[in-house]
């Protein structure tokens, strides 16, 4: 494990894009366990009300007493939503399909957009130490993730090695530069992440050379690969690093994660 210095207050990452099957939970769920193996406490809060980060970090729905939904909408403390996964080190706060009402319950709410951002930055918070917060937003966006946003100091794109991958990125840029402009004008791109790459594909590999082309460094060296281990992981209910650490897609998350912890200990270091 490196001897890597803590970070200070926890870098909060919103993991987003607004297309659904994109990898955006598996990278959720992945990126934790490989942050938490490189030495760092983490927080993942489960912000899709299909919930499937909860279930693929052994959460079932009839254990999640306290979520997401009563963190934002109830004004529920830290201590009764937060739950500890199997994994040391790794935390969730957990989600179900009530959330998908949030919207509409929270549209007279003054602060509806700072929700988030207000009860993760509770005095209660500083208990627990955490390096990384990441938010797996839901597929879509609405006022849950522009709480991510709000709340977070950078976003991961996770984009699809496929055709039309960067059509959607344009909305979602769109909605970056909005709440950059009314309500976090220091969120910044985390980065853009290749998932489901085949580099025995022609398409992946065109996707790819367009994504640098359009969007230069903003693209994460490391490409998740499609990968069966990756696929069969959450139906056990864990990571796949701990599912199958060898495969070449434990291996690519952990690579993942080390861009990750280079980047925030350089704008941690300006």
């Amino acid at each position: 494990m490196p001897d890597l210095s803590r970070l200070g207050i926890p870098r909060i990452i919103a993991i987003a894009n607004q297309k659904g099957g994109v990898g955006k939970t598996t990278t959720a769920i992945n990126l934790a366990a490989a942050l938490v193996e490189d030495g760092m406490r983490v927080l993942l809060v489960d912000l899709d009300p299909q919930g499937n980060a909860s279930t693929g970090l052994g959460v079932p729905a009839d254990a999640r007493d306290h979520t997401t939904y009563d963190l934002l909408v109830e004004s529920a403390d830290l201590s009764d939503v937060i739950r500890q996964t199997d994994i040391d080190d790794l935390c969730i706060i957990p989600a179900t399909v009530d959330l998908s009402s949030a919207d509409i319950e929270l549209m007279s709410n003054e602060k509806r957009s700072f929700l988030l951002h207000d009860a993760l930055r509770q005095p209660a918070m500083d208990e627990y130490e955490w390096d990384y917060i990441l938010i797996d937003c839901p597929p879509s966006l609405n006022l849950l993730t522009v709480n991510a946003m709000v709340a977070a100091h950078s976003v991961l794109i996770p984009l699809q090695s496929e055709f039309f991958a960067l059509e959607g990125l344009s909305q979602l840029m769109l909605t970056l530069r909005e709440v950059r402009q009314a309500a976090n004008p220091k969120l910044r791109i985390e980065g853009i992440v290749l998932t489901m790459y085949d580099r025995r594909n022609n398409l992946s590999q065109q996707v790819e050379q367009d994504a640098r082309d359009n969007l230069g460094d903003l693209v994460f060296r490391t490409k998740i690969p499609r990968n069966v281990r990756v696929s069969e992981a959450p139906s056990y209910a864990m990571p796949v690093l701990n599912y199958d650490s060898g495969s070449l897609g434990a291996k690519a998350y952990r690579q993942l994660a080390s861009e990750i912890i280079e980047n925030n200990q350089e704008v941690a270091a300006e």
